[in-house]
């Protein structure tokens, strides 16, 4: 398959690219509409206005000059993806409720398959080490979210797996395989133990994905190292020259405050990579 065309999401036919026009966004922007090139996707272009309650009166609105430049934006986008070939909509959204919930429900509607959007935005808002919106739409989303640092460029050429042997790092590991397939993609897996007691079941976790790679006959390098797993994680991203981190949403502790587990939180905010986050159906 020639890799400039091949498709590296599966169930790819509704692609959400979420974006609120700041320069967060503009790594977002040029992977979404690549991908959906590739995928033959259309590309549902979303962004929220957060209405504000009026002075002294009953009632929301939004200031007219953040609304002119947010259509401003959305049109600039829509002509980049036109001029690609690719279907496209535009959906622009006015709502006092906070904006991931409006977004979400935006997915479900649109049986979106996967968020594309950009680590951080909404004029710099931050939460922890990741924006606010991109941690709750991680948190609540019924789909795959690709997170994209403004720099950040996907080659699919290099793919570190990163699991704890939940049933999220599991649906990662089998994305992965997917994407390396039809990529040729190098693969690194990584396994990572707190403490040497933990050696074993991370051993074990590492063997699935092995033995997933077997079936599809690629070649896959594992490694099971103890240390801090966001830590771990981040150094073998970037020693080795990885261009997309593959990981569950979040892991067997479970949902963590609301969000995601921190240890996925902290991949995604310090990564120079993207990372595509998965969940299990």
């Amino acid at each position: 398959m020639n890799n400039s065309q091949a498709c590296p999401v599966s169930r790819s036919e509704r692609l959400m690219l979420v974006t609120d026009g700041s320069i967060f966004s503009e790594g977002a922007i040029r992977e979404a509409i690549i991908l959906a090139k590739r995928c033959s996707s259309k590309l549902h272009i979303m962004s929220v206005l957060f209405m504000h309650p009026i002075h002294d009166a009953v009632g929301f609105e939004v200031s007219e000059k953040e609304k002119a430049e947010i259509l401003r934006h959305l049109e600039r986008v829509k002509a980049k993806v036109g001029q690609e070939g690719i279907s496209c909509d535009v959906i622009l959204r006015e709502s006092p409720e906070p904006p991931y919930k409006i977004i979400i429900s935006e997915a479900i509607e649109n049986q979106i398959e996967t968020i594309i959007m950009g680590r951080r935005g909404y004029k710099g808002l931050k939460k922890l080490l990741i924006g606010e919106l991109a941690a709750q739409v991680i948190g609540n989303a019924p789909c795959k979210v690709l997170v994209v640092p403004k720099a950040a460029k996907i080659d699919y050429r290099n793919l570190l797996i990163a699991t704890d042997g939940s049933k999220h790092g599991n649906a990662a590991a089998k994305e992965a395989i997917h994407i390396a397939k039809s990529f040729g993609s190098s693969i690194i897996a990584i396994s990572v133990c707190q403490t040497e007691s933990e050696l074993q079941k991370a051993k074990s976790n590492i063997s699935k994905i092995n033995e997933l790679a077997k079936k599809e006959s690629l070649p896959i390098e594992t490694l099971t190292p103890v240390g801090i797993s966001y830590d771990v994680i981040l150094e073998t991203a970037g020693g080795r020259g990885i261009d997309l981190i593959v990981m569950g949403a979040y892991g067997e502790v479970g949902l963590k405050k609301f969000i995601m587990g921190s240890s996925t939180e902290k991949v995604i905010g310090l990564a120079g990579c993207a990372v595509l986050v998965v969940k299990a159906q």
